[in-house]
């Protein structure tokens, strides 16, 4: 086991808003747009669509960022500690700390179970009057212990089966 920064094993990238006064920055297909509140309720451990889509324009002109398939999507604030991979490219609001791992360190599936149970420590580790949140910095800085490539896989290969059931009982 050894321990990192979220910094150094992946690139934690936040996410935007376009502006909601220019209807063209939406989309009814459009570019894949989750906030925390897709995640409310959520049970599954991908992603591929939230409630609103962005326009291409809308990602031009805001601080939302494409990010690729097996993301893993953390949310910073109002509430912590939603978890879940994106399923396609994807963008996300503000409420994102976002984390594009290195797989040549931890694997996304892995990364992803981490994240689930660090929801107490993100919480603690967060700051803010009104609102809570972990901001870049803390979130970069959030330290993991990760284990051997072949360790993750075999502790993915235990779990999955588990989350299978869970799902379908969700369903």
């Amino acid at each position: 086991m050894t321990k990192y920064r979220l910094d150094q094993i992946g690139k934690v990238i936040g996410g935007g808003t376009p502006s909601t006064r220019k209807k063209q920055y939406y989309a009814n297909k459009g570019i894949a747009w989750i906030t925390p509140k897709d995640l409310s309720g959520y049970s599954k451990m991908y992603i591929s669509h939230g409630a609103r889509d962005i326009s291409q324009e809308g990602l031009d002109n805001s601080s939302a960022k494409l990010l690729p398939k097996d993301t893993v999507l953390v949310s910073s604030r109002a509430p912590i500690g939603y978890v879940a991979l994106a399923a396609n490219k994807i963008t996300t609001n503000q409420g994102f700390k976002s984390i594009v791992p290195n797989t040549d360190i931890v694997l996304p599936k892995y990364l992803y179970y981490l994240m689930l149970t660090k929801k107490d420590e993100l919480e603690n580790v967060s700051s803010g009057s009104t609102f809570k949140e972990v901001s870049g910095r803390v979130m970069k800085g959030f330290e993991v212990d990760i284990p051997s490539l072949d360790k993750q896989a075999n502790i993915i290969q235990k779990i999955e089966p588990i989350t299978r059931k869970i799902e379908l009982n969700y369903q």
